[in-house]
């Protein structure tokens, strides 16, 4: 009976989400009514000691981040940068291979550090452009989205700055470049696997001469890639700082503060605080990559951004918002479902898997799946079973940057079913129904889950870390 309650209480959060209710709104409900069914007077002190204490924890830790990732993202936007990209990878790949130039940019915005939830909105109209002289159906544009900004760049190549591979920094006390050769083996894998579907799906369309379509909705105003564009070294300056200086800064600030802790003794303290820096290094890191980021493109696009900065911020400021506080609504959700006896049964029953880094992928990606979150279910099983990991990490001699690549990208496994947030919102971007694309935002969703188990091979088979 218990677990069939946590199932009821993560069964009709889906329900909610799919049907685009505010998980803002239904996670404390949700949790809230398997509190109440299973121990009622418990409601009040839980709401208050779990799920808002859990909740704040979450925001306080990565909301800088949501911010930071979606103001980079507008001002490279509005500086015109992300078309100069577009136009570059254009005149590289050729007109005629629009697909690949879709999932190319999508790729080089999230890794050097956009929000992916950004991407969307910054390469819908020039891929609809591309997808109608290339004669390729609209409806595969979301897929080709999918493949270039939510799956190797979000949590498989080393480095990458999206929260996805930041969270497990904070369980397992390593950095976002964690196991660097099982992330981008890993990461080429679903590139090419992908891709091969992708272009399967463009060859078959033609042989039935079904071209762009008609009568579509949300269709862009016309987009053209000439006219006065920055360079497009100007334009990738910004990525290639983000990305480097997110490695610089992790391994550098450590040496700075000193690898353990921080003491805090300012004078209106009445007792002095202790940051753990090992802990915070990687977060930070990140932070201060994307604030060069953001002055970069500030001081090389200066006259083109800033008079479109303050609408443009609060755009991106309202976007962050939105995206952390659901976030952190899934986490106290979590949190909640976690202390009730029903998880307790499910998480002993899923430690009979013998493997540990079998146990931590199927845990991670059936929550990410439940939750329709990657951030959600990462952080819901970490947040329940990372001692449970690392014990397991120091009893099979496994390094724990293993088990943080696994558990990153297992999160970004089954993740993207229906009721995601992401993909709700790439469908809403570019006009398209669940039923006309979603078939192919599933198959990479599948081509993503097979390609954690086959890192999790490699590493048994071959010992690369």
């Amino acid at each position: 009976m218990e677990t069939l309650i946590v199932l009821a209480a993560l069964a009709f959060l889906v329900l909610m989400a799919y049907r685009g209710f505010s998980v803002i709104i239904f996670a404390p409900l949700a949790a809230l009514a398997a509190v109440l069914l299973t121990e009622p007077a418990a409601i009040a002190p839980v709401y208050s000691a779990i799920f808002m204490e859990k909740m704040v924890v979450f925001i306080k830790s990565f909301f800088p981040v949501f911010l930071l990732g979606a103001l980079f993202g507008k001002v490279i936007e509005m500086s015109g940068n992300a078309r100069a990209i577009s136009a570059s990878v254009i005149r590289l790949v050729g007109e005629k291979r629009a697909m690949l130039v879709i999932v190319i940019v999508c790729a080089l915005l999230t890794y050097g550090g956009v929000s992916l939830n950004v991407v969307v909105f910054a390469v819908y109209p020039f891929a609809a452009e591309m997808f109608r002289q290339g004669h390729i159906p609209k409806r595969l544009i979301p897929g080709t989205i999918a493949l270039g900004a939510f799956t190797f760049t979000m949590d498989s190549f080393p480095g990458s700055p999206q929260v996805q591979n930041i969270i497990p920094t904070t369980f397992f006390k390593t950095d976002t470049w964690a196991a660097p050769w099982l992330g981008f083996i890993g990461g080429i894998a679903i590139f090419i696997a992908g891709m091969l579907y992708l272009e399967s799906r463009r060859r078959a369309a033609i042989a039935r001469q079904e071209g762009y379509g008609s009568g579509h909705i949300n269709e862009p105003a016309e987009f053209g890639l000439a006219g006065a564009l920055p360079h497009p070294l100007v334009a990738l300056l910004p990525l290639v700082l983000v990305c480097v200086l997110n490695y610089v800064f992790g391994k550098w600030i450590p040496i700075w503060y000193g690898a353990g802790q921080y003491q805090i003794g300012l004078a209106g303290l009445k007792a002095p605080m202790v940051v753990d820096v090992a802990q915070a290094a990687p977060v930070w890191g990140v932070e201060a990559a994307l604030l060069v980021g953001i002055a970069t493109v500030m001081i090389s696009s200066w006259r083109t951004v800033i008079g479109k900065f303050a609408e443009g911020s609060k755009q991106a400021v309202s976007g962050a918002m939105l995206a952390a506080v659901n976030s952190a609504s899934e986490f106290g959700f979590g949190a909640v479902v976690a202390a009730l006896p029903g998880f307790v049964i499910a998480a002993k029953a899923l430690q009979a898997i013998p493997n540990p880094l079998i146990n931590e992928a199927v845990s991670i990606t059936t929550l990410a799946a439940l939750t329709g979150s990657a951030i959600g279910g990462l952080s819901i099983a970490l947040g329940a079973m990372a001692d449970n990991f690392i014990a397991a990490a120091h009893a099979a001699n496994i390094p724990l940057e293993v088990f943080h690549r696994i558990a990153s990208m297992a999160s970004g496994g089954m993740d993207t079913l229906p009721h995601n947030g992401a993909v709700i919102t790439l469908l809403t971007v570019t006009g398209l129904s669940h039923r006309q694309s979603y078939k192919d935002i599933f198959a990479i969703t599948i081509i993503k889950t097979i390609a954690c188990a086959f890192v999790i091979a490699l590493f048994f088979m071959t010992g690369i870390v």
